[in-house]
C-alpha cells in the first residue's frame, strides 16, 4: 500500500482514538461531579439504567480503543492492511469501512461460516 493512503489510515485511527478518549473523559467527569441524590426509588431505578447503558456503550468503547492501538501498531510495524491469516493485502474499500480489521473480506467471511457451523 502507498505510504500516502496508510499515512490517511494513521491519521484516521488517530482521530477516531482522540474522539474516544475524550468522551471516555467525558463519561468520568460527569459520572463523579453527579451528586444527584433521588428519594424516590423510581428515578433512583432509571438514573441507574442510564448509567449502566452508558458503561455498556463505553466497555465497547474501550475494546475499540485497544483495536484502534493495535492498528497504530500494525502501521509501524509495516504490516498494517496485511490479512493475518493468508498474508494477502486488504482491500481498501475493506479498510475504509472497517480501519482497524485484520483479515481480508475472503477470510472474513470464511471465520464467519466456521463460526456458524462450530
Amino acid at each position: 500500500m502507498e505510504k500516502q493512503k496508510i499515512e490517511e489510515f494513521r491519521n484516521l485511527l488517530q482521530e477516531q482514538l482522540d474522539s474516544l478518549l475524550r468522551e471516555a473523559g467525558k463519561t468520568v467527569s460527569e459520572m463523579t461531579d453527579e451528586k444527584t441524590n433521588f428519594p424516590d426509588p423510581t428515578d433512583r431505578a432509571s438514573l441507574e439504567s442510564d448509567r449502566n447503558f452508558e458503561l455498556r456503550i463505553r466497555d465497547r468503547e474501550r475494546k475499540l480503543i485497544m483495536k484502534i492501538r493495535e492498528a497504530l501498531e500494525r502501521i509501524d510495524e509495516g504490516i498494517f492492511g496485511i490479512c493475518e491469516h493468508c498474508e494477502e493485502e486488504i482491500g481498501e474499500a475493506r479498510l475504509k469501512a472497517r480501519p482497524v480489521t485484520t483479515l481480508c473480506i475472503d477470510c472474513k467471511t470464511e471465520q464467519e461460516r466456521q463460526e456458524k457451523i462450530g
